[in-house]
This record gives C-alpha cells, structure tokens and sequence, in this order.
C-alpha cells in the first residue's frame, strides 16, 4: 500500500493567513495537536498547539508563529512503512505527502498507519513469531526463506533491526505461517543462526473464548 492510499482527507492544513484561534479550534475539532502549513500547495511544515498557547495571543497569524517538522514529508508513491519510519524519527503525529512534483496532497495519520498495518495480510493471517540473532555479515533473507520453506513453511514478513548491545548483529523477526514452529527454529539454530526469541499462536479455549467475547463486547460500548 502506497502512502497516498492512506491520506487522510479530514484533516485540512492551515494557511499563513489563518489565525491562531483557528488552529486551536480545528485542532480540538479533529482531536489533535498539529496540523500542516500549506502556502500556494508548498508544504512549510507543522505548527503546534503548544507553541500558539505559550505566545498567549491567538489572534496573530500562523506567519508569526515557529512552526517546526519542515521536513517531514514523503512522497505519494513510497510505501507507508516509510510513514513510520518518518513519524519516528520526528516525534510527530502526522506526515505530510507530496506529489512528485513537490505539490502538498494531504497528510497520513500514525493511527490510520498502524490500523492498516493492523489489517494486512502479514497481521491477520494466523502464524508464529521468531526473533533471529545473527552477524550482519551472515544476513541473507534469501537463505533463511529456503530453511523455513525446507519445513512446508513460509514467511509472511520480516523485519531487520540492529541489536543495541553489539553493532555488529542484527535482530531479524519473521511471521510464519504455521503455529507450530518448534521444527523450523532448530532448523535455522542448525544453520548457525541463534534464535532469542519464539511466539506461538495458541487456540482459545470455548470458556476463554467466551470471555474474550465478553470482554470485546464490552470495549465497543
């Protein structure tokens, strides 16, 4: 999925011109605290609720104000991981997407980001979780596959992050399809990789099941 797929068209962005009051009042509309600022469909960055209540006058134009995040944009037609990944890295709610050509199209909210990623095929379809340890010299994803399709297996996802307590290792999780992955961790542990980490898919019983339904009916009231 594209980043332009998740744009959403609810939140407007501000204009130099509007005011401080105006900001305030769209933001407790929409339930957030930052909105973009769009001059002649050029993205200038994010202002903030903080930053217009510590000038104490809501009357001044948004053109008075700092506004901060300039940067924090993608492009239409990356995909939304990228989306995380920039929101990460700014400490922000929103990103901004632009076209191609540089023209402001709308902004992707985190939330939006994690429900659709909630949704994807990776999440939903059921499986197991493995955390690999491994040198980063040792990395091929290409080598891993054939040891879990060795087991009638196939990985879902995978995701590569760097291990804290020594640069030079990598952690890489996978999500497999199959519950049951005691057989494919001592495959990959034959092939020299560590495992550190196993989470297995367990079936709800019919007495939990029912508290579970419980409970979920409960949260949506």
């Amino acid at each position: 999925m594209t980043a332009a797929e998740l744009i959403n068209y609810l939140i407007p962005p501000l204009k130099l011109t509007d005011d401080g009051n105006k900001a305030i009042i769209w933001m407790e509309e929409l339930r957030t605290n930052q909105l973009p600022v769009v001059e002649k469909g050029k993205f200038l960055g994010f202002i903030s609720e903080e930053v217009i209540l510590e000038n104490n006058d809501a009357t001044r134009p948004i053109s008075d104000y700092d506004l901060f995040a300039e940067d924090c944009f993608i492009f239409e037609d990356q995909h939304f991981y990228d989306v995380i990944k920039m929101a990460h890295e700014h400490e922000v709610q929103l990103v901004s997407i632009l076209g191609r050509s540089g023209n402001f199209l709308g902004v992707v909210t985190i939330e939006d980001t994690i429900s659709s990623f909630a949704q994807s095929m990776a999440v939903q379809e059921p499986g197991a979780i493995l955390i690999v340890s491994m040198n980063y010299r040792d990395y091929s994803l290409a080598e891993i596959s054939r040891i879990v399709e060795g087991e009638n297996a196939k990985i879902l996802s995978s995701c590569v992050t760097n291990d804290y307590m020594d640069a030079s290792r990598i952690k890489l999780t996978l999500k497999v399809n199959q519950p049951d992955i005691s057989h494919i961790s001592a495959s990959i542990e034959r092939f020299g990789y560590r495992v550190i980490g196993k989470f297995q898919e367990i079936e709800i019983k019919s007495n939990d099941q029912d508290r579970y339904d419980l409970l979920m009916k409960y949260l949506n009231i």
